[in-house]
């Protein structure tokens, strides 16, 4: 019988032949022991069945056991803070939506914020005929827009309060 290291391969047993015969009576005393049996021929076949064994799993990592601590007295958080009262932004956002045409600029004149009415603030063209500027918010801001820092807005001035945001169409 041959093995390969992968495969099983069991014996099976062919009808044996023998002529097995009783020994001689044995005498009383005797009696006690095995009788004595005689083989006389004994034939084996083996028979190759081929099966797959499966390697062995490979061992589990043997992980310590976590100790939970102790359990302790509860302690009373303490309450959350009150809310407090909304802050106001940081800053005052100004968005004028007009067309002031190719090569021109849009600049801001007025009182608050650090806005002057003798020398404008340039607004920053951002986007889809948009022009924004950032003010401190030190305070309310009054003001009027310019084309090229010299054609003012035609109507009253605009006033916004400290940290908000607004968005105009000046009329020229």
């Amino acid at each position: 019988m041959s093995m390969s290291s992968n495969t099983f391969q069991p014996m099976k047993k062919t009808a044996v032949k023998s002529a097995v015969k009783p020994a001689s009576p044995a005498p009383k005393a005797a009696a006690a022991a095995k009788p004595a049996t005689k083989v006389t021929a004994v034939k084996v076949t083996a028979v190759k069945k081929v099966a797959k064994i499966a390697p062995a799993p490979a061992a589990a990592p043997v992980v310590p056991a976590v100790v939970a601590p102790k359990a302790t007295k509860a302690v009373k958080k303490p309450a959350a803070p009150k809310a407090k009262p909304a802050v106001v932004s940081a800053s005052t956002v100004i968005v004028a939506a007009i067309d002031v045409g190719f090569g021109n600029s849009l600049t801001l004149r007025g009182d608050g914020a650090g806005l002057s009415w003798e020398k404008g603030v340039s607004l920053e063209y951002t986007a889809d005929n948009k022009w924004s500027v950032s003010l401190p918010a030190t305070g309310p801001v009054t003001f009027k827009f310019l084309i090229n820092d010299t054609t003012w807005s035609i109507g009253e001035d605009y006033s916004v309060p400290a940290g908000a945001s607004v968005e105009l169409t000046p009329a020229f």
